[in-house]
């Protein structure tokens, strides 16, 4: 992740004051420059910078430890709820029912991530139960509808729009029309720079006629401080309701993005955290403070494991636990801890793990379980089903087909004969691992 930099300084800084053997007025001071040299580094503005530390050193000296925690776990906390308040300290969460249509505007310069944050939003919604679409509005940008249209079908949402069209709220009053029985209805507009007065003039103008009950910015966040700018010159054109910050995977500048948006006031309620479709969530900035200090964040770790959950029949949940676990099942357990992100992600929600674990053992983690998708991918249906047919000639065959060794087509192998003895062995305790929580797995 690209606030990986900040995050690693951050942590750093308290590891060292959980090193110091006394907690002092020195050792507090040189937390406290510690944490503005990597505030700093992130490309946060110098006056924000000033204003946080001033008020955790005056707050970690001058306040009165609570009874039961000790005065290096109150410069923790101190540390913990600045860092969180600096980020807007509380999370507005945006409100969609199902049965009741809510509209949003997606609003942005050209280049913040418009176009793939529509989707993303749609895609996080989807997941929740709820049926969105995505209406296309760009008629400025060329294969701006064809980019959409590429996205909205790999998620299976349903999209409105004309790659020939010129009259944009033509096209958004349509298109409210034609999904009169969608949830949520998303519409990416055309890219916008603060001096271009006529977009600037389409975009009140769609927000007039269509009156969308949100209208969200996009915030490049590779752009660091000037997202302060550009927040404040889109809410002088049209009432912003919430913040989207996009690329917070390739920048070390996403620091400055977030608390330069945070200064303005809007609400920042999403992020985005990669490229791919799945790569958003929720922005709760104190989890997002407990993910960057290394303390983890296991709600949004279950929620993660909750979304990749694979249901699974009664019958065939009974022939797992007797035995019955193939290569097939094994291969969807793959698809879904994929679906979960990588596992440098993961980690950093799990409290203690975040910085600990070594970039090496991660890439070869995650390295070894693409080749095993890959050696499962280039079996027969029948060696899926029965992986005991896997002689010596087949076992060849297939590290040949997935442009792996033999070695690790039988690594692979090893492993499943694990797992299936594990599967086995729960039988008797009616739980199975990773499936869906509630199944009726209580066999008589």
């Amino acid at each position: 992740m690209a606030l990986d930099r900040l995050g690693s300084s951050l942590h750093a800084a308290l590891k060292k004051l959980f090193r110091a053997s006394v907690i002092d007025e020195a050792a507090v001071k040189e937390l406290v420059r510690d944490i503005q040299r990597a505030l700093l580094q992130g490309d946060v503005n110098v006056k924000l910078v000033l204003d946080i530390s001033k008020r955790m050193e005056d707050r970690a000296l001058k306040e009165k430890v609570p009874p039961g925690i000790s005065r290096r776990e109150h410069v923790v906390k101190v540390v913990y709820e600045e860092l969180t308040r600096f980020l807007g300290e509380k999370s507005v969460p945006m409100k969609i029912e199902p049965g009741k249509r809510k509209v949003i505007m997606l609003v942005g310069i050209q280049g913040s991530g418009k176009t793939t944050a529509a989707a993303k939003l749609a895609r996080y919604f989807q997941k929740r139960g709820l049926k969105p679409a995505l209406i296309c509005a760009d008629t400025y940008r060329p294969g701006a509808y064809a980019q959409l249209q590429q996205l909205a079908s790999g998620i299976n949402v349903p999209l409105y729009g004309d790659p020939k069209g010129k009259k944009p709220v033509k096209l958004a009053s349509e298109g409210l029309k034609w999904f009169s029985d969608k949830d949520l209805i998303i519409l990416d507009t055309a890219g916008r720079h603060k001096g271009e007065e006529e977009l600037i003039r389409e975009m009140k103008m769609l927000e007039k006629k269509i009156k969308p009950d949100e209208i969200v910015l996009v915030v490049d966040g590779t752009i660091g401080q000037q997202a302060m700018v550009q927040s404040k010159a889109f809410n002088e054109a049209t009432p912003i309701g919430s913040i989207l910050v996009t690329k917070l995977d390739g920048s070390a500048r996403g620091g400055g993005a977030l608390s330069a948006v945070a200064a303005t006031g809007a609400p920042i309620k999403f992020i985005g955290t990669g490229e791919k479709t799945q790569d958003i969530e929720s922005f709760i900035p104190s989890r997002f403070v407990g993910r960057l200090l290394g303390m983890g964040d296991l709600e949004t770790l279950l929620e993660k494991v909750h979304e990749a959950e694979i249901k699974v029949p009664a019958k065939k949940a009974k022939a797992i636990l007797s035995g019955k676990f193939t290569l097939t099942d094994m291969y969807e357990q793959f698809e879904a801890m994929k679906g979960m992100g990588p596992f440098r992600k993961l980690l950093k929600m799990i409290p203690g793990m975040s910085y600990n674990v070594p970039e090496e053992m991660l890439e070869t983690a995650e390295d070894r379980l693409e080749k095993w998708r890959v050696i499962i991918q280039s079996m027969t249906p029948k060696e899926k089903e029965n992986p005991k047919i896997l002689n010596s000639s087949r076992i060849k065959r297939v590290a040949k087909g997935s442009g792996t060794s033999e070695r690790e087509v039988k690594e692979l192998l090893k492993q499943y004969s694990m797992m299936r003895r594990m599967l086995k062995t729960l039988r008797r305790k009616k739980r199975l691992p990773f499936f869906k929580k509630g199944m009726p797995l209580d066999f008589k």
